[in-house]
């Protein structure tokens, strides 16, 4: 039998990925009172130094740590490069991984490949970052998806680090996940993305509109060219909700044309 986490007990938190998500992440685990540790491809000692977290640059010695958990935090196109580069089978006793990145079907395959056999798997999107999470999480969307679970005690304190934040928790398969997700966050990506390829400016006559779509250019702008490849290459609903949109586009367009023609 799989040994949990105590009820009355924090967790023990291991970060694969010490990007701006992981950073943001492990500050409310420890505000929470969980302990933290990472392991990232750049070298975060000084500021883990600072926060309280034990840094690894060496994988072996990250998963000889004794984590209740292991949370991936690696960009999408990287996930399966780096579990294939760590030693997983040298972790002591079992774990329960979970991951937080965008698309969902991916890393459920992934980690069924690669993750032994006594350890349990939970699939998770936090639907907000360090922008939109900066003022609380509270009301904010987190999705999960119990892919392989036989320690209950410990899946549930994990998921109480969203739940007593506030955050609206959403039980739903990675499939259907990814489905919604390309119907909503692929959508305003690929369009913050256009608009960004546009140039398109703030003027002196702006209306609530266009300020809006100025905000959604911004946050598009900001997010890596990686997210974006990512989202496009392993969410499978993706490609047919860009044809959709360019579908759209062009009827619009040839509708008005038409018009114009008469």
């Amino acid at each position: 039998m799989a040994m949990s986490a105590s009820p009355n007990k924090n967790l023990k938190i291991g970060i694969v990925g010490f990007g701006n998500l992981g950073q943001f992440l492990a500050e409310t685990m420890i505000k929470q009172g969980h302990s933290i540790h990472a392991t990232s491809r750049s070298d975060y000692s000084d500021l883990c130094i600072r926060l309280g977290i034990v840094f690894f640059r060496d994988t072996d010695a990250f998963l000889e740590a004794d984590s209740d958990v292991i949370l991936l935090c690696t960009s999408i196109l990287s996930l399966s490069n780096v579990l294939e580069s760590m030693p997983l089978k040298s972790i002591r006793r079992p774990v329960l991984f979970a991951d937080v990145l965008s698309v969902k079907e991916h890393p459920k395959d992934v980690l069924l490949q690669v993750v032994p056999e006594d350890c349990d798997i939970l699939c998770t999107h936090p639907m907000f970052g360090p922008r939109s999470g900066k003022d609380g999480w509270k009301g904010l969307a987190f999705m999960y998806d119990k892919v392989r679970l036989r320690d209950e005690a410990t899946c549930s304190k994990f998921l109480n680090v969203f739940r007593t934040e506030g955050c609206k928790m959403l039980e739903m398969t990675s499939e259907e996940h990814d489905r919604l997700a390309a119907k909503s966050q692929f959508l305003a990506h690929t369009i913050g993305r256009t608009l960004s390829e546009m140039g398109i400016k703030s003027t002196c006559i702006d209306t609530k509109s266009f300020e809006t779509l100025l905000q959604l250019e911004e946050s598009s702008g900001q997010d890596s060219e990686d997210l974006y490849k990512g989202l496009l290459t392993y969410n499978r609903f993706a490609k047919q909700e860009l044809k959709n949109l360019v579908d759209a586009i062009q009827k619009v367009r040839d509708r008005f044309f038409e018009e114009e023609e008469h």
